[in-house]
């Protein structure tokens, strides 16, 4: 009937296949009987023994398994089975033949995980094989060479049993010069859920679809209008790009009914990229960025991918929770960011994909939980708190909804920690990556069958898949929405499932917490310098005219200071947070006070300039210049210790300051110049400069002062002298005049010698000697001068 089966392409009934493994058993009875009352090996026996590799467990043939197709079968289907076997002895194989083995069902979900971790062991039950013409013969396996098979077999041939998962084996037995008999030499496990008819009750099965990505961009802008942002690197675009790791996660969710778990810092660093962007070198020099097309393309595609579809949104960044919980809610402001984190996501996911994000979900990492992290997971807003099996335990013998309500009005949504983990490792290779789509539906199957009653699944599998990982989770999940056991959730609807009450709702204490994420967590100092940083802002931003251009990438910034993707990469976050705080102390010592060099104040009282210099692009305003003397005995500023002056500059420019000072003694006095924001903070650096001060004395003030009276009395006499000589000079021209008209006729010469023709000298008590007489002057006491030419030796009067 078997032969009329396999040619006539008939099917045997479930009953006809358990009378056949029943007459099979009770044929082998007696045989097996026979063998129990052997006795000890003999030395042929011995030789035949298992080789090491067998004694070890893995067989000396390795069968990989590269498909399974269908990965759930259903009746009338014909499953077919892709691979390769490779000899890995040094002696060839030979009778060599490879098939397919059907084990008994596995009735639990322990059961699953056990057979997973020995899948090619040759010394554990393989099953009945189901030989016939269904197996493939090799005449030679030569070493270290791989030879491919394919084996299709109707699943009727199968003789799968009643609903269930069922272990099914691809074999290689054959022979060896060392151990001339066949045996089996190499296996390979694999799980066969079999559900041929739609379950009554269908698992609801929720899968998260995360879009998350590490930190790619910086605080820093450019400074024109657009702020041009600059990235780390251009890494992003390579996973956006066609084959990117990003890509693959949008093309394969697109078709799938999952519900999206998006980081907002990814939607904003692509939709920067849409426009233009500079890169950053490992030289330290910016290039403009040329992915301007491909984010274009990819945004619009995941535009497609979630329309109608749910997406729940993370705090902008994805903040590490955990490590926010352990070492940062002691310092100031942490939380503060996680609300800002929260707040941003409103003006990133609406605006670019066009939904209304949930924003009611935080996602500790590896949904690992204790007190602290669900009192931080909700502080921002979220009153539900995606954790996992494998924190919050469950003693019972199946598994439980995943919506659980912790009190506080909190609800823990309980992800599946065994369908969640099984995308997780090294999925390359096509072998591994069939295991786990085949393991991830048999725990679905097998999940589904425990009880009667309907149940709520969540699978959170890790943040950031691999592409493998992608698509194996895609197989995954397409072979899941086309079986007869699951439906489809959102997350939203499998948070408001009625809990079970038999559920564990107790937070376990965190001595539980794992050490091995404890270990990856961001230490105290990250959030201490995430607070010195914020107030730097804080005192900076006060003075600026436009301070968005600031505040908001400084924000964005230290948001991402705190995120989750900087697990285990403590030496790049470290660097990332310098870099932040560098470039904002480079923005804050833009505006400062220029260096003085000693100024001289010569008298009582002068004005003394400081100059306020703007590199920003922008204005400052709200600051204040106070000036202090630092010994006011000495020098006062406008009369005091100090003087204060509000300053303003625009960007780009410089400023003037005077203050007015007073000197009271001679010598040097120090002056420090420093500016204050409005609210008396201090803002940058002080200026220090020395004043050298050198008073006037009274006494040298009078000896001035006498100097200048002598000055201007001896001007003054000068002057009158001049006056009076000049109008004596006019009169003797008068009377000379007078004179000549008498003592010369007409046309005789005019006398040299006349006595009116010049003046004569004054002598030292300024009395005029030998001056010409007025009329009015007595009569001389000498005789009249001779007209007769003088004679020899005599003095002549001129």
């Amino acid at each position: 009937m078997a032969e009329a089966a396999d040619f006539q392409g008939t099917s045997a009934s479930p009953a006809r296949r358990w009378l056949r493994r029943t007459g099979a058993l009770l044929a082998g009875a007696p045989l097996l009987a026979g063998l129990l009352q052997l006795p000890a090996a003999t030395p042929a026996d011995a030789a035949g023994q298992e080789s090491p590799q067998a004694a070890s467990g893995a067989g000396s043939v390795s069968v990989a398994v590269d498909s399974l197709t269908p990965s759930a079968p259903t009746e009338g289907d014909t499953v077919s089975v892709t691979g390769t076997v490779t000899n890995n002895g040094k002696q060839p194989v030979t009778d060599a033949h490879i098939d397919l083995r059907v084990g008994p069902s596995l009735d639990t979900r322990s059961s699953i995980d056990a057979l997973a971790k020995k899948s090619d062991d040759v010394q554990g039950p393989a099953g009945e094989a189901v030989g016939g013409k269904y197996t493939e013969k090799f005449s030679k396996l030569t070493p270290g060479v791989a030879e491919p098979f394919t084996i299709s077999v109707p699943v009727d041939e199968l003789d799968l049993g009643p609903d269930g998962v069922y272990q099914l084996a691809v074999a290689l037995s054959g022979e060896t010069a060392a151990q001339p008999w066949d045996q089996v030499l190499g296996i390979q496990r694999t799980f066969l859920p079999w559900q041929p008819e739609e379950a009554a009750t269908k698992t609801k099965t929720t899968f998260l679809w995360p879009l998350v990505s590490d930190v790619h961009m910086t605080a820093e802008t450019g400074s024109n209008e657009q702020q041009t942002p600059v990235f780390s690197n251009d890494d992003l675009a390579e996973e956006i790009s066609p084959g990117g790791r990003l890509d693959q996660m949008v093309s394969l969710g697109k078709g799938l009914d999952v519900t999206w778990v998006i980081d907002p810092d990814l939607l904003a660093s692509v939709d920067a990229m849409t426009k233009n962007y500079q890169v950053r070198g490992e030289d330290g020099a910016t290039t403009s960025g040329r992915s301007q097309a491909v984010a274009k393309q990819w945004l619009s595609e995941l535009q497609q991918a979630v329309a109608g579809k749910e997406v729940v949104a993370l705090p902008f960044g994805d903040p590490d929770l955990a490590s926010l919980a352990h070492n940062g809610t002691t310092v100031t402001g942490s939380l503060s960011h996680l609300k800002e984190a929260t707040d941003a996501v409103d003006n990133t996911v609406p605006t670019i994909l066009h939904v209304k994000p949930s924003t009611d979900f935080a996602w500790p990492v590896d949904g690992a939980v204790d007190p602290s992290i669900m009192k931080v997971a909700t502080s921002a807003g979220a009153d539900k708190v995606i954790a996992r099996s494998d924190s919050l335990q469950d003693d019972l013998s199946y598994t439980p909804s995943a919506a659980r309500p912790i009190g506080g009005g909190t609800t823990a949504v309980v992800a599946d920690a065994r369908m969640s983990t099984v995308f997780q490792g090294n999925l390359t290779k096509a072998s591994a990556s069939t295991l786990a789509v085949q393991r991830f539906l048999a725990q679905s199957l097998t999940l589904g069958l425990q009880t009667g009653k309907q149940r709520s699944v969540v699978v959170a599998p890790q943040r950031t898949p691999s592409v493998n990982q992608a698509q194996t989770m895609a197989e995954a999940l397409e072979a899941l929405q086309g079986g007869n056991w699951s439906e489809s959730q959102d997350l939203t609807a499998a948070a408001k499932v009625k809990p079970d009450p038999a559920a564990n709702r107790k937070v376990p204490p965190a001595s539980v917490y794992p050490s091995s994420l404890r270990k990856q967590e961001l230490p105290r100092a990250a959030f201490g310098q995430i607070a010195r940083t914020q107030g730097k802002l804080d005192n900076f931003k006060v003075i600026l005219t436009d301070q968005s251009r600031v505040v908001t990438p400084f924000g964005r910034a230290m948001n991402r200071e705190m995120s989750t993707s900087w697990r285990g990469r403590g030496v790049a976050a470290a660097g990332y947070r310098g870099d932040v705080e560098s470039y904002l102390d480079g923005l804050i010592e833009g505006v400062k006070l220029i260096e003085k060099s000693e100024t001289k104040l010569s008298g009582r009282s002068a004005m003394i300039p400081v100059t306020v210099q703007n590199n920003l692009v922008q204005g400052v305003e709200h600051l204040k210049l106070r000036l202090t003397s630092q010994n006011p005995t000495r020098l006062k500023i406008s009369g005091n210790a100090y003087e204060e002056q509000p300053v303003a500059v625009n960007g780009g420019h410089s400023q003037s300051v005077k203050f007015t000072t007073s000197a009271n003694a001679n010598g040097r006095a120090e002056v420090e110049a420093q500016l204050y924001t409005e609210d008396g903070q201090k803002y940058g650096e002080p200026v220090t400069f020395d004043v050298k001060v050198t008073e006037v004395t009274p006494t040298v003030m009078l000896v001035i002062g006498g100097g200048v009276l002598l000055l201007v009395l001896a001007g003054f006499r000068m002057y009158t002298q001049r006056k009076r000589a000049a109008a004596r000079e006019a009169a003797e021209d008068t009377a000379g005049e007078a004179d000549d008209d008498v003592d010369n006729p007409v046309g005789a010469p005019p006398n040299p010698e006349a006595p009116g023709d010049r003046l004569k000298e004054e002598s030292e008590d300024g009395s005029r000697a030998d001056a010409p007489q007025q009329p009015s002057d007595p009569a001389p006491d000498t005789a009249a001068e001779s007209a007769d030419p003088s004679g020899t030796g005599e003095r002549v009067d001129r």
